[in-house]
C-alpha cells in the first residue's frame, strides 16, 4: 500500500537517486513472471535501504526473507569493503532466480544465500549483526526479533518492512493472524528497553531499532 497520493509519490522517486541497472532489472522481470510482486522493495524504498546502509556501514548483515533479492543489493551498497551479507529464504524455486541476480553484482562473493526456515538456521549462525532486515512471514515477526537480538551488537540496527501492513494496524476492524502479528511486534519492540524505536510511514511502513 502506497501511503502518498500518486503525483506526490511520482515526485518523490523523481526526486530521489535512480535505481542501478540491476536494480532495474529485478524490479522489471519480478512484476513480470514472479507472483506477488509488490512484495518487492522498490525504487524508493530501495533507495532508503541504501542510504540506511550507508549510513550505518555494516560489516555484517542478516536478511530474514529474500524475495527476488532486491533489498539485499540495496543494504549491500553500505556494507563495508570485507563485509558479508547473509539472507534466509524458504523459496527453493524463487533462489534460482534470485542467484542468478546476485553472481551479477559485484557483491557476488560477499552474498551468502541461506534456502530453509529461517528459525531452524538463524540459531546456527555466529556472526554479531551491524544491520538485520526483516521481511518475511509476519506471524514469526516477535520470533525473529527475539532470536537476533542478542546478536546484535551494541550500536546496530534492526529494520522491519510492513510494519503499516496496508494499514490495517490502526483498524480496530481487522483481526486476522498477521495484522495481529504485526501490531504485537510493534509494540513489543516499542517498548522494549534494549532498542531505541522509530516507525517511518515509508512506503508499507519501516520500523527503525536501533540497539542501545
Amino acid at each position: 500500500m502506497e501511503f502518498l497520493p500518486d503525483d506526490l509519490q511520482r515526485y518523490v522517486e523523481d526526486h530521489t537517486e535512480p535505481e542501478s541497472d540491476l536494480l532495474q532489472q529485478i524490479n522489471r522481470e519480478t512484476h513480470l513472471h514472479v507472483l506477488k510482486p509488490r512484495m518487492l522493495s522498490g525504487h524508493l524504498q530501495g533507495r532508503v535501504l541504501s542510504m540506511l546502509s550507508h549510513m550505518i556501514n555494516p560489516k555484517y548483515i542478516l536478511e530474514i526473507g529474500t524475495y527476488t533479492g532486491y533489498a539485499a543489493l540495496c543494504m549491500a551498497e553500505g556494507m563495508q569493503a570485507g563485509g558479508r551479507l547473509t539472507t534466509i529464504d524458504n523459496n527453493e524455486e524463487l533462489a534460482l532466480r534470485t542467484k542468478t541476480y546476485f553472481t551479477a553484482s559485484k557483491w557476488a562473493n560477499q552474498i551468502d544465500m541461506r534456502v530453509g526456515n529461517a528459525s531452524d538456521i538463524i540459531p546456527t549462525l555466529k556472526e554479531k549483526w551491524d544491520l538485520v532486515f526483516i521481511d518475511a512471514d509476519k506471524e514469526n515477526y516477535a520470533h525473529y526479533f527475539d532470536q537476533v537480538i542478542d546478536q546484535v551488537n551494541k550500536g546496530g540496527f534492526i529494520i522491519a518492512d510492513n510494519v503499516l501492513w496496508s494499514g490495517k494496524v490502526f483498524d480496530s476492524s481487522k483481526n486476522d493472524k498477521d495484522t495481529d502479528a504485526i501490531r504485537a511486534f510493534n509494540q513489543k519492540t516499542h517498548t522494549d528497553s534494549r532498542v531505541q524505536n522509530v516507525l517511518f510511514p515509508i512506503r508499507d511502513g519501516l520500523m527503525i531499532l536501533r540497539k542501545v
